[in-house]
């Protein structure tokens, strides 16, 4: 066979996957997970001026007032580690609290919320799984989306 139609052959053969696989590949992100995502690193960065390095996996999501959402991670003795929420709603109130495997709060007493940002900061004592817990406290939205960041140093 000649070179021309081996290449032909191959091309023809390629063209189903190239039309049915872009949208797999492309997968669309929801635009208010990443406006929440948008706020929840804005309200990181003057930490990162301070040395805190911001992972790049985070959780999102959508909640009611009133409601909560505990995400499990596993951080360790000897770092340090701030989560940060946001959300794009304006006029919505979230917080966010770290628990340990005990179910005692074990964030530091400089952890803050304020309006639709909030953040935790924990120096963990032992490494271990911890429970962050993310709350919607009001919202004019039925419901709102949020999410969660993290750096650590």
């Amino acid at each position: 066979m000649n070179p021309f139609a081996k290449v032909l052959l191959c091309t023809t053969s390629l063209l189903p996957a190239i039309v049915v696989l872009p949208p797999a590949i492309f997968a669309q992100v929801d635009p208010t997970t990443v406006y929440a995502r948008a706020w929840a690193i804005l309200a990181a960065e003057p930490y990162v001026k301070q040395g805190f390095q911001v992972r790049e996996d985070y959780w999102a999501g959508d909640l009611a007032s009133g409601e909560r959402k505990a995400v499990r991670q596993q951080l360790f003795k000897g770092n340090e580690y701030w989560f940060w929420l946001g959300t794009e709603v304006d006029h919505a109130k979230v917080s966010v609290h770290i628990y340990n495997s005990h179910g005692e709060l074990a964030e530091q007493p400089d952890s803050w919320a304020k309006g639709h940002f909030a953040a935790a900061h924990i120096i963990p004592k032992t490494t271990g799984s911890y429970f962050i817990i993310v709350s919607v406290e009001e919202s004019p939205a039925a419901r709102t989306h949020w999410a969660l960041a993290y750096g650590f140093r």
